[in-house]
Formats: structure tokens, C-alpha cells, sequence
């Protein structure tokens, strides 16, 4: 009990000295945690944006919703009025790429499809799983930042989403290395991710006349529009399940 009102103390402490701010880390007793307030919109973003209380609660319960089950999410452990407390869950994608020796992207982008395949198959979805919103420590993944969770549409609406957001985000941070992305892609694949690569390449087959625009910025495009034409290339390639090319060749 004593070790509760320790930490809600801090907690009330944090949010005092850092009002206003929308995410914030400390600790307590060794542990990190990351504090998470209402965002204050200002202007125009209070129109583009959609209302930061509710996208806050909505957040907070997909989280315990989807904890329930056993998804890889961080544990919230505080909540209040604005404001939600979770506990770290690691370094995000992004910063590890940024920092990690490249010996150890193959193996952190593998898990990271691996746990999108896994996610998508517990039949939730992410909303957003870009490079900054999914972390990885000692080879456990955790997705974060839920916010653009789409409830509204279908579930494989959702994960096909999710699915080309992960791919485009994978060119936007690390470029064209195609045998690396195509490789996470193809763990995604195996760890029962095929049936939504399937309906993203078709959905994206009435798009595909933009392959022939971005073409001319594949390289030297703007880091949201040169991995367009990537994401158009990888679903242009051979489409035999991967997992089961290598069982063929093993047999």
C-alpha cells in the first residue's frame, strides 16, 4: 500500500512539473515509466485533430482491452483524470535502427513481423504500426501509441492497413534494402500473416498505375513518397508463399 501512494505521489509530482507536456518518462524504484496526458491542441490542429480527451480514453481502453488477451501491449498501470501511466516496454524501432549495428536488424525485424502476424491473428489491429510506435527489448516486442486505432472499419480492413503502414515504414527509416525488408516481410508471412499480404496485394492492384509515376522518385523523393514506389515494387515481385518454398526445398 505504502509502495502505491509512493508511486502515485511521483506520478502526481510529474504531472505537475511537466503540465501541459504529452508524454514524459521517469522512474520509480529502479523501474521506468512513461506518463501520458491529454495533448493541447491549439488553433487549427483543434479541427484536424480528433479530440485529444477521447482519443486519450479511447487509448486506454483499447490497451486494457487488448492486455486481456495476452497481446503485446505495455501494462497500463495508473490512470486519472487526463492522464494514463504505462510501463516502459524498450527503445523504439526507429531508435534502435538509428543506434544498433546493423548485424541486428534482421533479427529485430523478424520479431517485429512475427508479433504484427501474431497481433493480427489474436484478430485485433494496431491503427498505426510505424517504426515509432513498436519497441523492442531483449527480443520481446511491444506495440504502442494506439491512438489511430480504427474501430469503425473491418478487421482486415484494419490489417491490411497495418500491413502497408509497417512495410512503408520499413523503406521510410531504413531505404530500399529489399532482401532485409523482404525477409521481415516474409517472417510476417509464415507466422500466419499470408491471408492479409494476399488482400493487400490486391487492394493494392488498382493502384498500381503509380508505380510508374513514383518510379522517378524512388531515390530521391521526399521520405513519405519514395517508399511509395517500394511498397508498389514488393507486392510487384513473385508471390509464392514463402514458408512453403522453403518446406518444398527441405522435402
Amino acid at each position: 500500500m505504502a509502495e502505491h501512494e509512493g508511486f502515485q505521489q511521483l506520478v502526481a509530482e510529474v504531472i505537475r512539473e511537466h503540465r501541459g507536456e504529452r508524454v514524459v518518462s521517469f522512474e520509480f524504484q529502479g523501474k521506468r515509466y512513461w506518463l501520458k496526458q491529454v495533448e493541447k491542441l491549439a488553433g487549427a490542429m483543434r479541427l484536424l485533430k480528433q479530440n485529444s480527451t477521447h482519443a486519450l480514453h479511447k487509448e486506454i481502453d483499447v490497451l486494457t482491452e487488448l492486455a486481456k488477451h495476452g497481446a503485446p501491449v505495455p501494462a497500463v498501470v495508473e490512470v486519472g483524470d487526463g492522464y494514463m501511466v504505462i510501463e516502459d516496454a524498450g527503445a523504439t524501432i526507429k531508435e534502435l535502427l538509428a543506434h544498433d549495428k546493423a548485424a541486428l536488424w534482421p533479427n529485430i525485424l523478424n520479431d517485429v513481423a512475427i508479433a504484427l502476424a501474431r497481433l493480427h491473428a489474436m484478430h485485433f489491429s494496431h491503427g498505426r504500426p510505424a517504426l515509432r510506435d513498436i519497441s523492442w527489448q531483449d527480443g520481446e516486442v511491444k506495440f504502442i501509441d494506439f491512438e489511430a486505432h480504427q474501430q469503425d472499419k473491418s478487421i482486415v480492413s484494419q490489417q491490411v492497413r497495418d500491413l502497408l503502414v509497417f512495410i512503408h515504414s520499413l523503406y521510410r527509416y531504413i531505404g530500399p534494402r529489399n532482401a532485409l525488408i523482404s525477409h521481415a516481410i516474409d517472417a510476417y508471412r509464415c507466422a500466419g500473416g499470408e491471408a492479409i499480404w494476399q488482400k493487400a496485394k490486391q487492394f493494392l492492384a488498382s493502384w498500381q498505375w503509380l508505380y510508374y509515376f513514383a518510379w522517378s522518385f524512388r531515390y530521391a523523393g521526399g521520405k513519405d513518397l519514395k517508399p511509395v514506389y517500394w511498397v508498389l515494387w514488393h507486392f510487384r515481385q513473385q508471390d509464392r508463399l514463402p514458408c512453403e518454398t522453403k518446406t518444398k526445398k527441405a522435402c
